[in-house]
């Protein structure tokens, strides 16, 4: 079978609200399919066949009928946005704000097209190549005209081998849980979920203790903390122990984590103690924001919040304007992050690095003291702030993933969706390096693969497919991760123009394009170029708190 050849299609069927626990809510059949396998030169995209029974680390089969189908939007008045912060004024707030995401990727974009990067070169006569190869993925798994593909969610992830997990959650729920209190339960899980969702690294993988199948990567870290969620090791309630809370997560221990994702010996889950780090911390951040998260410190507890809010209230159906939410998630989840993260004037800036590619502050050589990022302009006439380039992926995963059970199960619009890009991780970016739009410079390629090379002696890992490996703060892993962004965009258009027919006057959203076609292309491209460990072109030497 080729690489783009049809796939059976999941059959149409009829949403029985007894069997998914959800009794007024749609159903999502999501029609991914398991992968055969894909390949690619520089040159060319090239197909490839896999045994048919052959499951690829990508593998996400169809998913069944669940209660989490997107809801048909209704209209919308036109509602005005807050705009973000002046970066003059207040350079921290806007760095942290969702727009300027996309406004600062821009300029490493801009770059990018004229092949004037600092870390990679750039060859835009492969692009075409790239949306050849993503339309024929989406067109393999889904039927024209594509309106069945879902947005880009964490929940697609707990739906792995085809079982529809969070149905069967909500269908142990006693009938006097409401669909609000479900609604939080959800997202207590999709948080912490999507927050363990860093890198695993090669040696990991999850077997399921509900049907004994083996899982690796995004979806055993989903499945692994479902699993635990179920078990109650988040929650600090006696009474509900289907929560996640400030006690529970305040009282994790390493130990604890380390059994239930199965980390030991041979089996080691990549930066095990960051991501437990990462979770005590959201205990105590929850703690420090009652108004978000209620007294007991539960994420769920931030649709009370939504929903009571000015905003919100001002409309004749729940309308939520999307930065509210992004502000409950920056403010909210702010201490969550380490220390050594970029800050500004003391505020931490989170996922938010300097990159030499953008414009360079120069201080005065008579400016003793100088703090590396003062709000105020001097010097080249550049401002400290304009060498930042801010992504906050997690943040923006956390906000795809958490509308999903928020406009389903409590019929929640959002308004202001167009602000979120693309998602600037080692899949997504790794499909333009291995498709050839990017290549590495040779000197970076040799700092790299010596950083693999040091990295294996440390930790005593035998190299099996070596491949240069940086440091999330390394000045090449920003620059791509700000490419990945701009090009994203740039996919999106381009992919919607050779699918315009299919589309028959529709078009493919961003979230449908990273669901069916980038992060989905960036694993297979992966899998077939490094068949041994699947991992992306670029390695990350993660914390687990990045990616």
């Amino acid at each position: 079978m080729g690489l783009f050849s049809r796939k059976p299609k999941a059959p149409k069927q009829v949403n029985s609200s007894a069997s998914n626990g959800a009794n007024d809510t749609a159903s999502l059949n999501s029609e991914s399919s398991n992968i055969k396998g894909s390949s690619a030169s520089n040159s060319r995209v090239q197909s490839q066949s896999y045994s048919n029974h052959r499951a690829s680390a990508g593998s996400v089969p169809p998913t069944p009928m669940t209660p989490m189908t997107p809801m048909t939007p209704h209209p919308m008045p036109r509602i005005n946005l807050p705009k973000p912060p002046d970066p003059v004024l207040d350079a921290a707030g806007y760095l942290r704000s969702l727009g300027s995401v996309r406004e600062r990727s821009k300029i490493v974009t801009d770059k990018a097209l004229r092949n004037n990067l600092n870390h990679f070169d750039v060859d835009m006569s492969k692009f075409p190549d790239v949306t050849t190869f993503v339309c024929g993925i989406i067109k393999r798994d889904y039927d024209a005209p594509f309106s069945s593909i879902p947005p880009h969610g964490r929940y697609q992830h707990f739906c792995a081998g085809g079982r529809d997990r969070i149905a069967n959650l909500l269908a142990t729920f006693p009938g006097d849980v409401d669909n609000t209190e479900k609604c939080r339960r959800l997202i207590d899980l999709f948080l912490v979920s999507v927050l363990l969702d860093a890198g695993a690294g090669t040696e990991w993988s999850f077997k399921s203790a509900e049907n004994g199948r083996i899982y690796r990567r995004s979806e055993g870290l989903a499945i692994a903390s479902l699993e635990m969620f179920k078990t109650g090791l988040f929650s600090g309630n006696s009474n509900n122990k289907f929560q996640v809370d400030k006690e529970g997560l305040r009282n994790l221990t390493v130990e604890q984590l380390a059994k239930g994702m199965q980390s030991r010996p041979g089996n080691e889950l990549a930066g095990l103690e960051g991501r437990a780090q990462l979770l005590i911390r959201l205990g105590n951040a929850l703690a420090e924001k009652p108004d978000f998260f209620g007294a007991d410190g539960r994420p769920g507890n931030m649709v009370d919040y939504l929903l009571a809010h000015p905003t919100t209230q001002a409309s004749s159906s729940p309308i939520v304007v999307l930065p509210v939410l992004w502000n409950v998630l920056m403010s909210g989840l702010a201490p969550i992050w380490p220390p050594s993260r970029t800050a500004i004037d003391g505020v931490s800036l989170g996922d938010a690095w300097p990159c030499s590619s953008m414009p360079q502050h120069t201080p005065p050589p008579s400016s003793p003291g100088f703090s590396p990022f003062p709000n105020s302009q001097s010097g080249s006439g550049t401002a400290p702030w304009e060498s930042i380039l801010p992504f906050h992926k997690l943040t923006q995963w956390l906000t795809y993933s958490l509308m999903q059970p928020m406009q389903n199960l409590l019929k929640i619009q959002f308004a202001g969706t167009e602000l979120l890009t693309g998602l600037p991780e080692y899949r997504n970016g790794g499909l333009f390096i291995d498709l050839g739009v990017l290549t590495l410079k040779h000197d970076d390629l040799e700092r790299g693969l010596q950083n693999y090379n040091d990295h294996c002696r440390r930790t005593g890992t035998k190299g099996v497919e070596v491949a240069p490996m940086f440091e999330p703060s390394d000045d090449v892993i920003v620059e791509w991760r700000g490419v990945t962004v701009g090009f994203l965009d740039l996919l999106l258009v381009e992919v919607n123009k050779a699918l315009k027919k299919e589309l028959n006057g529709g078009e493919l959203t961003l979230a449908q394009l990273l669901e069916a076609g980038s992060w989905k292309g960036g694993r297979e491209i992966a899998e077939v170029s490094r068949p041994n460990t699947k991992e992306p072109p670029i390695l990350i030497d993660s914390d687990g708190t990045v990616f």
